[in-house]
């Protein structure tokens, strides 16, 4: 009897599986996995991420789905949590990819986490976009199955050096510091970069822990009196930068930083001391762009994330919702459903590859090649500044709402 009920138990896990495994390979939507950093220090940014990732999906979903050839597909997130951590980020992707089986995979938010996260895809040749990582070192690995939507912090970090050389006077002299981590790093080697070809004098480049108390560097570059200090960083430590200068009482003309400055909370910690920080940018809701599906515009896309959050869209989120609209347009060229085999998603890589299209966010153009290999180079980079309490383009000049304000008013003199 015992030896019956056991055969009779293993027989029903067995059909159970079976029919489990029929019923995925007949689902009627795509799998998609998503992984950023929901707790940890990078939090803030990962949430920004997430809120691109869901809107994209909300929108994609009310219209009863991804259209492939006549018949609509929705989309399902299956979200992995990277803690702000690469390893944590790297195991999230092979759940994902051997318990979730997903098609696909909409990436990390910072750099650090999608150089981890991208060899376990790579492994299992899921291609993802991230919407967010621009860590040059990325690109330059060359990964197969990765893509991302915002360029490169090489490929952006230029524009606003070349904003200030075109001032009467320009600056002169900088100091540039960047924290130890992939994105800020680059980011901080792209500032001294055009720095030095544009003739600036860098007074001092430091690398610095993630998370280090900035007064001392600061007090030093006091002492230096440049007239341009630009920092790599994320969010909270953009933020404890500005508080610093304020602190040791310390205004240089102009103070350039990179992500952050577009992102709600940094205008909404420093309020006042924000005006006049400039930064760079690929996206704002006054770009002017002409879509091919779902917003068809920079506005309509800022105002459809202003009334599913109550917060402004920054470049982050628009690029994180520019990558799901990437995949898309993918899939519907290519004409895959779900699921997506091997071959499938080796085709949905080509497929990627070939893609052009015009989007809120801009043109999507991935480089099949070179240093950017697999980054988008469809976008304009642009030079922000924040002046009363908006964030405006002030460069490059064809692209600019307003003039640049320099020098920027000393601390003790705002109100």
């Amino acid at each position: 009897m015992k030896k019956a009920v056991f055969v009779g138990i293993a027989l029903c896990l067995v059909l159970g599986m079976a029919a489990a495994s029929y019923a995925d390979d007949t689902r009627d939507y795509y799998k998609i996995g998503v992984i950023t950093s929901l707790s940890g220090s990078l939090a803030t940014g990962g949430n920004v991420t997430k809120r691109g990732y869901d809107l994209w999906a909300d929108e994609v979903n009310k219209a009863g789905g991804i259209d492939i050839k006549g018949k609509k597909y929705t989309v399902k997130l299956f979200y992995g949590d990277a803690q702000s951590e690469p390893s944590q980020g790297a195991s999230a992707a092979e759940r994902l990819a051997t318990q979730e089986k997903v098609d696909m995979v909409l990436g990390p938010y910072s750099s650090g986490v999608t150089l981890a996260v991208a060899p376990v895809l790579e492994k299992y040749k899921i291609p993802m976009i991230t919407g967010s990582a621009e860590s040059p070192l990325i690109w330059r690995e060359k990964f197969r199955y990765t893509f991302g939507t915002i360029p490169p912090v090489n490929y952006t970090g230029s524009t606003p050096i070349q904003t200030l050389t075109k001032l009467n006077p320009a600056p002169k002299s900088a100091i540039i510091l960047g924290s130890n981590d992939a994105f800020s790093k680059a980011t901080a080697e792209a500032f001294q970069d055009a720095a030095t070809k544009a003739g600036i004098k860098v007074l001092k480049f430091n690398i610095v822990p993630s998370g280090q108390d900035l007064i001392p560097f600061l007090s030093a570059a006091r002492a230096m009196q440049p007239d341009l200090v630009a920092f790599g960083g994320h969010d909270e430590e953009l933020i404890n930068m500005v508080k610093g200068l304020r602190q040791i009482n310390f205004t240089p003309k102009a103070l350039l930083m990179h992500y952050g400055v577009t992102e709600p909370a940094f205008l909404e910690s420093l309020k006042k001391d924000a005006e006049q920080v400039l930064g760079a940018s690929v996206w704002t809701d006054s770009v002017k762009t002409k879509a091919e599906i779902l917003w068809p515009d920079a506005k309509s896309y800022a105002d459809a994330a202003m009334k599913a959050y109550n917060v402004p869209a920054d470049y982050t989120q628009a690029g994180s919702s520019a990558a799901g609209i990437a995949f898309q347009m993918a899939l519907m060229k290519s004409g895959l459903t779900p699921p997506l085999s091997e071959a499938a998603r080796e085709t949905l890589v080509k497929s990627l590859e070939d893609l052009k299209v015009e989007t809120f966010y801009g043109t999507i153009a991935f480089a099949k090649e070179g240093q950017f290999y697999h980054a988008n180079v469809g976008l304009t980079p642009l030079t922000i500044q924040i002046q009363s309490g908006k964030v405006v383009v002030v460069g490059p000049e064809q692209d600019a709402q307003a003039k640049i304000q320099y020098p920027m008013k000393p601390w003790q003199e705002r109100k």
